[in-house]
This record gives C-alpha cells, structure tokens and sequence, in this order.
C-alpha cells in the first residue's frame, strides 16, 4: 500500500502472465509439471484459511470491540468541599450527552481490506503496514481540585479616640477608665418641654462664637434628666479617682479686692480672723448696680385717693415691722404684706413646713439690708470678667427681700423692661398659680430659712465670678493636639454626690437658674433648691454667667413632677482660706435647638467649643477635675455623643481631666 493512499481503496489482483497459445511457458520446460504443482497449491490454499503475517510477526486477528460509550457520558467522582452545598460540585457538571473526549464508532472496528494473494506465489505477500490494534484511552481520574481558603479571623476594628481639640479625628491613647461604684438611683420622668423652665430663657444666637465666651456657675433646666442626681443617695465620692479640691494645695494668700473683685466684706478684719463685718460704702443708684430696696431714689406711689410718691423703704419697713411683731404668723399675714408690698392684687404663697414664728423672723432679717449690704453691689455684665465675694449672712438677708418681693425694677420681664436682661429675683412667681411642684421647692425654701435665721448658718463666704474670653484667647480647634491624661464614665453615681470636690457642671439655662422660681425643675432647678444661696445670683448676673461655692441645705429625691423635698442636708466639706466651702460649680449654657439637626453646623459647633472652654480653663497651675455628664441633652435637644466630645475637647484643651455620668444610660 502506498504511504498516504486511502486504506479502503480497493487493491490490484495480480494475475499470471499467460502464452499467447494458452499454455504457460512452465508447460513448455517442464512438460507440464509446472501447471500441476500450481494447481495442487491453488487447491490446497482454498481449502485452508489463509494466514497472514504483519512485518511484526504477530498474526492478524481481529480485536474485540469496543465498549458502547454510555449515552450519560462517565461520571467523575464529586469534590467535596467545607460548608459547601450537597446539591452539586461547584465545577460545572459533564455534559450527558458524552464525555468530552471524542467517541469511538458505534459500529465497531474498521474494516481491513487484505489484498488477494498471487495463488502462484509460495510465501504471501508481506504486508508492509501493520494492522494496529485499536488504541485503549488510559484517562487518569482527576482528583477534584481543593481550594484552600483561608478561615479570616473576623477583622478588628480599632476606633482612635478622637482628638479633643481637632474637628479631623487623629488617633489617640485611649485615657484609662476607672469603673465607678455602682450605687441606686431613683427613677426619673423624661425630660420636661423647655417652657416649662424660665419664660425667656432662650438661648445666645447662633450665628457664630461671640467676641466672648462667658461662663458661670450654677445649674440648668437646659441640661437632660439624667445628669439629676439624688442626694439622699450617701456619697461614695472618694472611690472615684479624680483631684478634688482638697488635693491642690493652692495657696490663696489674704483675701483682698481689686477693680475687677468686689468684696462686700472688710477685708482687714476678716483677715484678722474677727469675722465677717460688712464693709462700709454707700448706695449708687446707677445701671451698672444693682438699685436696692432702701435706696432714697427709689420711690413709689400710695393711696387710693390721693396718690403720692413715696420712699419705697418707709413702705417695706412698716409692713415687715409689722408682720415681725406678731406672736403668730399666718400664710395669710405673708399675703396681705407682700400685696401691700408690691401693690399687686394677689399672692398665693401656699406651702408647708410654715413654723407659727418663721415669717417673723424672716422679716426681721429683711429688715436688716441697709445694715449687713452697705456696699454697692455691682452687676455681672456680659462681656466684662468680674467677681463679687460676700458672706452667707449677706446672702440670707438678700434672699429674705426676695422672699418678699422688695427689689424695684424687678417684677416685670418686658422687653421695655430695665432688667429685661436678667433673671427674675423676686418671689411673686413662685407665689403664683399653686401647684405641687411649687410647694415643694417653698418646702426647701422655708428649711433655708429656718436653719439661717436660727443662727446655724457659719459665716463663711462665697465667690460668684463672671469669666469671658477674649477671641485672642479662643483656641484653634482645627490645629489642637493637646489629649486629656485621665477619663472616668460611669453609668451611675451622680455630679454632685461622686462629683463633690471636682468642679462640677450646672447645665445652665442662659438665663442662670432656670425656672426655680416657676415651675421648672430638672437639673439646673433642683440643683438651686438644694442650693438656695446659688438664687442671689440672679440678683446681678445679665444673660448669663458667674462661678460659686454655696452650701447645700436640703435632701430630695425625684426629678419634675416626682421631686420631693426630703429632709435636711448635714454638709460635711471643709472651707479654704477665704471662709468658703471646697465646692465649686460651673454653669455654662448650652444652645437650645428646636430641631436636632440645626446643632451640626460648624458655627454651632464652634460656639459649644467655646463655651465650654471658658468653663472648664484653669486660672491656677493646679485645679481640680471636672465632673460633668449630658450637657444641654435634654429639653433643649442636644446630641448626645456630639456634646460628649465637645467637652472632651474643651477639657483636654484646659488640661484637666475629667469624669462623665451618663446617668444609667449604658449605649
């Protein structure tokens, strides 16, 4: 067969060559032995199956057929997989029409043509291209791939504490926290609607940071419920630690005044240590200065018929004189004096815990402002650092006038008003329209009153200062790095119980306390009920601001229409050099929103900052630390976790840690 030639063409037979007279030329030779020994060999291949041999040597047989090919094509074992499904392999499955190698013919072999042997030749024709068997496919089963995934810890999320002083947050060392021990407190309603606080205790523009940032001291109904404490919880301050006030160690030095501190008190003698004499001086009727009572300037008109104009004094010392002289007093004898006093035509000062003599002796302290207040007293404006320091007998007599409404000018709040910038001072609200908030905090009231004028009261001192900041001295709160050394959150304990000794946050309304006098009573009002010498600030204190160390009178428990006057607080902490009680509280006054998304603009934001910088910076080298919680979060609708890290901020740029109750709430 040629190489290339098709192997089904058909092949030549060869044929013997022939005489041209019919006989083989064998015949010839051989007289015809030829002719007979190739017909015996003729026959005897017909009679027998011819074989052949390849070039091999091997005999050609015919080999086995093929096995059918399944119609489903083969099946490969199925990989197994972690957590895979048992549905099917993640490869695709094998067509199931047949594998995906090509098939062999279903009809089996092919065909070998032999070409015919020559019936003259001896030996067969050698048949040069080997017949070959049909070739066996050797697949090797393919294990099914493993895919080695790798289990992935679940990734860690590290939060940096976010820089106080930088509006991008760097990354800070977390301060360490220090687990406050857990106390009960009582249960408190939610935040009350901001009218129930003062009237007009709106809140500084937000247009932007003002020229400066005052701050003050006292307490706020701006300030949520949960930063209320309960003072009839016993007071576990030390096992919080934080520096207090007793830890600094800062020297004062002699008391002293300057044109930016008025003491109302001689300073010569109270250094002696003779006591608290009030220093001499002389009344100034002039707008810068609170305009009291017994001032000759201060006139008003009598009579029905005939009205003349009056020394205002010659009227509040025969009424209270009066009422002093009688045996009993009755709710009805402090009416009649505060109507004639104020020439209103009704006063409702209903109340309990009214002693049959308490009246009078309040009278008769009233009575003595031009002998124990003989120095003008000067007002705290807004824009104008300044500090008054004055004893606690001074404050008792102020209060006592305000018990009963003596202070002219002051018992309209107009916008044509004189004090129409500053808080309400006298009583007549809070004798108003009865209810059992009210008489609740007249409870607290007249419990001050009965321990003062029974000459309980030490004579100590108490500061209340302005403090603004200039723009020179606001920080740049893009560039800030400074981070806070110490950070304490607790979900219990409260400001002023685990906060004593620290400087404490009064989250003040801008109208500093609130609606004390009114129906208010969250955190800035029941912290000026228990605290009733903090209400004198209202005297002199514009829209808003001053810094103080009151003492605390009262126990309560409850919060808005709960509170509940208790019993009398033992006050145990020690005074400084100057007669005052190591307590200070600061009261900054937080935005009021109307909608909580109007407080996340910068300017806002910005002015926060600012804020509480100008209450929480040190003005010595060592001061204690702050204890604070949800400021203005409450009625007033601040974010929590934004005003979190504004006082973060501010605290960490005033170098002064700080401790932070969130009131039980645990997010």
């Amino acid at each position: 067969m040629a190489e290339g030639q098709s192997s089904n063409s058909s092949m030549e037979i060869l044929k013997p060559d022939i005489l041209h007279n019919g006989k083989k030329n064998s015949d010839v030779a051989d007289g015809g032995e030829s002719s007979k020994r190739s017909r015996e060999m003729t026959e005897g291949l017909a009679s027998r199956k011819c074989q052949c041999k390849l070039s091999s040597g091997r005999p050609l047989t015919p080999g086995p057929p093929y096995p059918a090919p399944s119609s489903t094509g083969p099946s490969y074992p199925e990989p197994s997989y972690p957590g895979q499904s048992s549905t099917g392999p993640p490869y695709p499955a094998p067509s199931s029409t047949g594998p995906p190698y090509p098939a062999p013919s279903s009809t089996g072999p092919p065909t070998l043509h032999l070409p015919l042997l020559d019936p003259h030749t001896l030996n067969p024709p050698t048949l040069d291209s080997p017949l070959l068997d049909p070739p066996t496919l050797h697949l090797p089963l393919l294990d099914p791939p493993t895919l080695h995934l790798p289990l992935l810890d679940p990734p860690t999320l590290h939060l940096p504490l976010l820089d106080p002083h930088s509006l991008d947050p760097p990354t800070l060392d977390p301060p360490p926290l220090h687990p406050l021990p857990q106390h009960p407190l009582p249960q408190y309603p939610p935040p009350l609607d901001p009218s129930s606080s003062a009237p007009s205790s709106s809140a500084p523009s937000s247009s932007g940071p003002s020229s400066s940032a005052p701050s003050s001291s006292v307490p706020s109904s701006s300030g949520p419920s949960s930063s209320v404490p309960s003072s009839s919880e016993p007071s576990s301050s030390q096992d919080v630690d934080m520096k207090r006030i007793a830890q600094c160690d800062n020297t004062l030095g002699p008391l002293h005044f300057s044109k930016m501190h008025t003491v109302l008190v001689d300073v010569d003698v109270f250094n002696c240590g003779a006591g608290t004499i009030p220093q001499d001086g002389r009344d100034v009727w002039h707008n810068d200065f609170v305009k009291m009572p017994f001032s000759l300037s201060s006139h008003m008109k009598t009579g029905y018929t005939k009205q003349t104009n009056t020394v205002r004094w010659e009227v509040i010392y025969k009424q209270l004189r009066s009422l002093s002289k009688k045996k009993t007093a009755s709710v009805k004898d402090l009416e009649d004096a505060i109507i004639n006093i104020t020439q209103s035509t009704k006063a409702d000062p209903n109340g309990s815990n009214y002693s049959p003599t308490l009246f009078q002796k309040i009278a008769e302290l009233a009575l003595r402002l031009p002998e124990l207040v003989k120095k003008a007293v000067p007002l705290l404006k807004r824009g104008h650092p300044a500090a008054i320091t004055l004893s606690q007998t001074q404050i008792a007599c102020l209060l006592a006038n305000a018990f009963f409404c003596t202070y002219p000018h002051r018992n309209f709040s107009g916008p044509k008003a004189e004090y129409h910038n500053y808080p309400s001072i006298n009583f007549t609200s809070l004798f108003g329209n009865s209810s059992s908030r009210k008489e609740q905090k007249l409870r607290a009231i007249m419990h001050y009153f009965q321990e003062v004028t029974a000459k309980k009261l030490t004579t100590g001192l108490v500061t209340f200062e302005r403090r603004c900041l200039k723009d020179t001295d606001l920080p740049n709160w893009r560039s800030c790095k400074k981070k806070m050394h110490k950070l304490h959150v607790a979900s219990h304990g409260t400001i002023e119980n685990e906060g004593e000794g620290m400087l404490q946050v009064d989250f003040a309304s801008s109208w500093i306390g609130g609606g004390v006098l009114g129906s208010g009573l969250v955190q800035e009002e029941i912290l000026f009920i228990i605290n009733p010498e903090l209400i004198v600030s209202r005297l002199f204190t514009e829209k808003l601001g001053t810094r103080s160390a009151p003492s605390s009178f009262s126990n309560y428990s409850g919060f808005g229409d709960t509170f509940e006057w208790k019993d009398p607080h033992e006050e145990r902490l020690n005074r400084d050099e100057w007669a005052r009680l190591q307590r200070q509280i600061v009261a900054i006054d937080a935005l009021h929103f109307k909608h909580r998304s109007e407080q996340y603009n910068m300017i806002d934001v910005t002015r926060e900052l600012n804020k509480a910088y100008c209450g929480f910076k040190a003005h010595q080298s060592n001061e204690p630390d702050i204890a604070t919680g949800n400021w203005g979060c409450g009625a007033f609708n601040g974010d929590k976790q934004l005003k979190a890290v504004i006082q973060l901020m501010a605290a960490a740029q005033a170098e002064r840690d700080l401790a932070f109750f969130t009131f039980e709430d645990e997010v």
